[in-house]
C-alpha cells in the first residue's frame, strides 16, 4: 500500500511574497486548513515544507510556505506535486478506501475466476466506477455499489465482484 498520497500540484505562483496556487487533487480542498506540513516531490527528492498560511481562490488553495518569501523562490516549485503521509491523511469511514490503495487490486468474480486488475477509479458523482483491465485486454467498468462490489481485501490485494447483467457486453 502507498505510504504517501498526493493532495495537490503547484499550478503557479501567486503574488510576489512567495505564495503558490495549488490545484487540489484531494476531494476536499478545505483539508489544506488542517495541514501543518507537506512533502514537495522535486522528482529527485522529497522536501518537507511547513505551511504558514492557507486561503482559497476559486478552485485553488493559496499556500504560503515557511522560508519561501518571494516569487522567484516559489517559481522553482511550479508543476511539482505536494504529498502527505498516510498518518496525515483523512480518516476513512467504513467501506471507504483511498484510490491509491485500490489501483492494482486483482479482481475476481463470484466463482473465483480472475477477471483482471483495477487500473483507475472514476469519480462520477453518484458513485465511483472501478476500471478493470481484463485478462483479454478489454476494459470492464464496475460501479462501486454493494450489489456489484462484494468484498475488498487490501491485505490480500484482491477484490471479489458480482458482474451485473450487461456489464460484460459493453
Amino acid at each position: 500500500m502507498e505510504d504517501l498520497f498526493q493532495v495537490g500540484v503547484i499550478a503557479n505562483t501567486h503574488g510576489v511574497r512567495g505564495e503558490v496556487k495549488v490545484f487540489p487533487t484531494t476531494d476536499d480542498v478545505k483539508r489544506f486548513k488542517k495541514l501543518k506540513k507537506v512533502l514537495l516531490d522535486t522528482g529527485k527528492d522529497l522536501i518537507s515544507l511547513d505551511i504558514e498560511s492557507v486561503r482559497f481562490f476559486k478552485q485553488f488553495a493559496i499556500l504560503k510556505f515557511a522560508g519561501i518569501d518571494d516569487m522567484d523562490a516559489a517559481m522553482a516549485y511550479k508543476g511539482k506535486s505536494l504529498l502527505i503521509s498516510r498518518r496525515d491523511a483523512v480518516k476513512l469511514q467504513k467501506d471507504e478506501y483511498f484510490i491509491a490503495d485500490l489501483i492494482g487490486l486483482s479482481v475476481y468474480n463470484e466463482e473465483g475466476a480472475l477477471l483482471g486488475s483495477v487500473t483507475d477509479v472514476l469519480q462520477t458523482g453518484a458513485n465511483d466506477v472501478y476500471a478493470v483491465k481484463m485478462e483479454d485486454g478489454r476494459e470492464l467498468l464496475l460501479p462501486a455499489i454493494k450489489d456489484c462490489i462484494l468484498e475488498i481485501n487490501l491485505e490480500g490485494r484482491s477484490m471479489r465482484v458480482h458482474v451485473m447483467d450487461g456489464l460484460m457486453d459493453l
